[in-house]
């Protein structure tokens, strides 16, 4: 079997990478339907609906009007707005929109997971003077938009036992430019091929960072101590390591501002990638012990989700490989060349035909099957990006994505042709 000698060590690498692509691949097909669910549509929950916002003013006004015309009643939930060392009017805006603003200032603490821990701490006080009783906390970007369904599906949610769980992630401009074009159909897969997948089959979902719905006891019990680059990641990872998984609400959707240029959406991606090599270096070998521990396949799961960064640098590694090997001659065995063909054939066309199927089912405009076209591309780059976030991975200062594509839910319902 060992035609060479980097044979010992270049096939069982192969063999790894090929069996996490078979999972991957197994998994994402069983995003292809939802499971049948009767849903409780009696309002039951009490919301305090958190948005963060830093530097905001531009449209942190479009959401609150938004956020107050949600289906579910007035009296079950409270609009609060973390102005977060703000050097703008964004407490302003927010405030003459109908918001509680909550203004926030500490140089030292400057990331949304510290703003979020600041207020949940607030809302334990209230709770202890007994200001206002909360069952759970919904969490937004102040540039996202949110479908009027969003609280009630929450509440269904809640209502059958859940204690963390995370919205659709749609996107808000999917088609303004083919970078945000990608990004969506990055965003529309993943909600699909992993979270929704991931659901259907009891395993768990990872938060997002906004569409997010965690109760109050949880987070009491708890903590928060998610304060890295990728809060809710690191959240998500802990709170699995202590048994609770997080739930998907397919039919909670949240519209989130993607990125207009590739160099916005890459040091936007680069910080997700440093803050992902982070999360995995401190929770992968606790989340081993605990998943030996609880008997508990969901950690474990979450553990292989961690290690995806890793698989796509070697999986990058072994492309530069194989070109050189077809310019210099063999130099290891590719596994892949001696596959049957049938196994190599299914996963090529169902590389193409997943992503077509998710088009159809969100009901995409032509433009994204246009955009679909160049979505290599956009993958593509994450390759420099995720060694670069490998090499700053121990870098923790968080920088601020400006947003600045202002639209109502009407005027975004009207531009993309969207119920």
């Amino acid at each position: 079997m060992f035609n060479y000698p980097f044979d010992i060590v270049m096939i069982p690498l192969q063999i790894l990478l090929f069996v996490f692509t078979m999972y991957f691949f197994i998994i994402g097909f069983c995003g292809m339907w939802r499971r049948s669910e009767k849903k409780i549509t009696t309002p039951q929950k009490k919301f305090a609906v958190l948005v963060a916002a830093h530097n905001e003013s531009a449209v942190v006004g479009q959401l609150i009007e938004n956020l107050q015309d949600l289906n579910y009643p007035k009296d079950l939930y409270d609009i609060y707005v973390i102005a977060d060392n703000c050097t703008d009017n964004t407490a302003e805006v927010a405030s003459a929109a109908g918001a509680v603003v909550c203004e926030r200032f500490d140089e030292e603490k400057k990331s949304k997971g510290f703003a979020l821990e600041w207020m949940f701490e607030k809302l334990f006080k209230m709770e202890e003077s007994g200001e206002k009783i909360y069952d759970a906390v919904a969490i937004f970007d102040a540039d996202n938009l949110v479908h009027h369904q969003f609280l009630m599906e929450m509440n269904n949610r809640l209502c059958k036992g859940d204690k963390i769980i995370q919205g659709f992630l749609d996107a808000k401009n999917p088609y303004d430019t083919w970078v945000s074009g990608t990004f969506a159909i990055a965003f529309w897969l993943i909600d699909h091929v992993s979270h929704l997948a991931k659901t259907n089959i009891g395993l768990s979902a990872v938060l997002g960072g906004t569409g997010m719905c965690i109760t109050l006891d949880v987070l009491k019990k708890h903590g928060w101590r998610a304060t890295c680059l990728v809060e809710d990641m690191e959240f998500t990872m802990k709170s699995l390591t202590e048994g609770i998984k997080t739930t998907w609400a397919h039919d909670a959707i949240v519209y989130d501002e993607k990125p207009l240029t590739l160099k916005q959406s890459w040091y936007q991606r680069k910080r997700w990638a440093q803050g992902q090599f982070d999360v995995a270096e401190r929770f992968i070998p606790k989340m081993i012990v605990a998943g030996w521990k609880r008997k508990d396949i969901r950690i474990w799961d979450g553990c292989i989700y961690l290690f995806q960064p890793y698989f796509l640098m070697l999986s990058s590694i072994f492309l530069i490989l194989g070109y050189l090997q077809m310019m210099f001659g063999n130099f290891y065995t590719n596994i892949y060349a001696v596959m049957p063909s049938d196994i190599m054939t299914a996963i090529m066309i169902g590389q193409y035909l997943i992503p077509m199927i998710i088009l159809i089912k969100v009901r995409a405009r032509a433009k994204s099957w246009f955009y679909l076209l160049v979505y290599p591309l956009f993958f593509y780059t994450w390759i420099p990006i995720i060694f670069s976030g490998f090499i700053h991975r121990n870098e923790h200062e968080w920088a601020h994505t400006k947003h600045t594509r202002s639209m109502n839910y009407d005027q975004m319902k009207r531009e993309e042709g969207r119920g």
